[in-house]
């Protein structure tokens, strides 16, 4: 009799410190920001973790944290700090937000990169129009980028939100696959490729570097408030 309640106390305490390195893992995993690095893809929505502690366990089984869920709250909160920081109304800012993550999810970009060079480009101004011919929210220009537009009716169709995103993340993708190199993506989508001091790739690197622990944060909350 004894030397099962051994056994079994031994088989309890094997198993509690293997659950508690997998919540050590997990909270390590959704909790560390890459830096900038040179991957364009950056950190699309996908499934959150689930963090497993001794207090779990008592509680009984977790709910699943749904990605719609943290996707959602990440969304609100990008979309209410764009909204105050550029003047914009809260409708226009959610939807941005929302287009950006699916073309995202799309072309394979991380959609905060993606509203970073909004804010450069355009102040998030969707009719915004250059001297160059550059247009809307993401200022593609039109000329360069024709096959880009034949689906969407040409070059007028970049005064819409939804084409010019999904044509500038597009376009952002290209890029980085010429040159697998995030900075110089950025300083060829700025027409500053030649530039030696990648002014217009760091401007876009400030302003994700604002957006970025907005969105770590939406997780994390949405993440406490499953467990």
């Amino acid at each position: 009799m004894k030397a099962n309640a051994l056994h079994l106390s031994r088989l309890y305490s094997v198993t509690k410190t293997g659950l508690a390195l997998i919540g050590l893992v997990t909270v390590f995993g959704l909790t560390v920001v890459p830096p900038d690095g040179r991957s364009l893809v950056g950190d699309l929505p996908g499934l959150a973790g689930q963090v497993i502690t001794d207090a779990a366990i008592a509680a009984g089984p977790m709910r699943p944290v749904a990605a719609e869920g943290v996707q959602e709250r990440e969304q609100q909160a990008l979309a209410e700090f764009i909204s105050r920081r550029y003047r914009i109304a809260d409708s226009a800012a959610a939807s941005f937000v929302d287009i950006a993550y699916r073309a995202g999810r799309q072309h394979s970009v991380d959609p905060v990169l993606v509203l970073s060079v909004m804010a450069i480009e355009s102040r998030y101004n969707p009719v915004a129009e250059s001297t160059m011919g550059a247009k809307g929210l993401m200022q593609v220009i039109p000329r360069f980028h024709l096959e880009k537009l034949l689906d969407h009716g040409g070059e007028a169709a970049l005064l819409d939100p939804e084409v010019n995103i999904h044509v500038g993340a597009q376009i952002l993708r290209e890029y980085y696959r010429r040159f697998g190199d995030q900075e110089m993506a950025l300083q060829m989508y700025g027409g500053a490729f030649d530039e030696p001091t990648s002014q217009y790739a760091n401007k876009v690197f400030g302003i994700r570097s604002q957006l970025e622990p907005l969105r770590q944060k939406a997780r994390k909350q949405q993440i406490a408030q499953a467990v």
